[in-house]
């Protein structure tokens, strides 16, 4: 689905489901994370995340725009569009909205974990990043670390 196609859906969606015009912008915005989507209060245009759309399909992605319409018709309204006031959880209840984007799942890189050891008493250290074995030493006995190992967790 293409920028424009949402831009059409969203229209559709906010003509049948509230009975007024989206008259602002909608696009996909990959850099959503953890959010099905982003209204925005200064310029009134919606974000929707297309991981919506491409791991859990229309249904879900229909209730995403319905969320994010909830908060622009209400903002637009003159009214508060948070999430707590009982306005908009009564609206988007009304017109079938998802309170809640589905969770995504985490990425599936392995994470690298680098293994560090000390000379004198053996303790053994963890770590994502790289330890500058020459300037850094051991926080209980002060010995010198030596890498061991990157493991892949």
């Amino acid at each position: 689905m293409t920028d424009q196609e949402l831009q059409a859906l969203v229209e559709r969606i906010s003509l049948q489901s509230f009975g007024k015009p989206f008259r602002h912008q909608a696009v996909f915005n990959s850099r959503l994370r953890t959010t099905g989507g982003r209204y925005h209060l200064r310029d009134h245009h919606i974000d929707i995340n297309p991981r919506m759309l491409t791991m859990f399909g229309e249904d879900t992605l229909e209730g995403v725009i319905k969320h994010e319409l909830v908060h622009y018709h209400l903002h637009m309204a003159g009214q508060s569009g948070q999430h707590r006031t009982k306005a908009f959880k009564q609206l988007l209840k009304a017109v079938g909205g998802l309170r809640f984007a589905p969770e995504q799942p985490r990425s599936a890189k392995p994470v690298k974990i680098l293994i560090y050891q000390c000379e004198k008493c053996g303790r053994i250290y963890q770590r994502k990043r790289r330890i500058n074995t020459q300037k850094y030493v051991c926080g209980v006995c002060h010995g010198k670390l030596i890498y061991q190992k990157t493991m892949l967790q």
